[in-house]
């Protein structure tokens, strides 16, 4: 499959770095086709990695990726092209914080409005997914943690879009559950929250939920 990487930070590199594992044609989009840190990943991650920008990597992708921070999404979205993304699921991995007033970050949006259900508005053709979003990047692929795979919470409005994500969740090592439509991200990227206020009380940032079952 040929997966697109919006953005070019560690979560768009660890991402990017977990689909070529899996075999997929990754391309790492960026408002530079000629990006440092797109190329150096790109150099680094092999033959089934490449560059460009976010409207070429838009274009090119079976599945895209939002990776950037919450705050730019308006302006990558727009730049990627909402066209480039029509019928295609996009998985957004980003949060709205708001660091304005230092460490740690606070949410933009809440309660009556989300980062997932701006991302599904700018995108309105897209299969938006949020997945991601509450776990560090270290940990995004095969992570090993004590308790077993821990559990990834999605939503997004299209039931055919969350299956694929889970499988390819599966692949990722992880459990999925199916917190429903793209308003569930308000409660997601809340939970984003909780992990990053753990991990700064604790100093720790290998962390993930588990959802347990009885």
């Amino acid at each position: 499959m040929r997966v697109g990487i919006l953005g070019t930070g560690d979560v768009g590199r660890a991402l990017g770095n977990g689909f070529v594992a899996l075999g997929h044609e990754v391309k790492m989009g960026s408002r530079s086709a000629s990006n440092d840190k797109a190329s150096s990943w790109a150099k680094d991650a092999g033959a089934k990695a490449s560059t460009g920008t976010f409207a070429s990597v838009a274009e090119w992708a079976e599945l895209v990726v939002l990776c950037t921070l919450g705050a730019a999404n308006p302006a990558v979205l727009e730049a990627a092209g909402p066209k480039n993304l029509a019928g295609k699921i996009l998985i957004d991995a980003t949060n709205p914080l708001d660091m304005s007033k230092g460490f740690p970050p606070t949410l933009a949006l809440g309660h009556t409005d989300s980062g997932g259900e701006q991302v599904q508005r700018l995108a309105p053709e897209a299969k938006v997914v949020k997945a991601f979003n509450s776990v560090g990047n270290s940990l995004m692929f095969q992570p090993k943690l004590p308790g077993g795979p821990p559990t990834m919470f999605i939503a997004g409005n299209d039931d055919g879009a969350k299956a694929q994500v889970s499988t390819l969740l599966g692949e990722f090592g992880w459990e999925t559950l199916d917190a429903g439509g793209i308003e569930s991200s308000r409660y997601l990227e809340s939970l984003c929250m909780i992990w990053v206020l753990h991990g700064a009380k604790s100093g720790g940032w290998t962390h993930a939920f588990k959802m347990l079952h009885g």
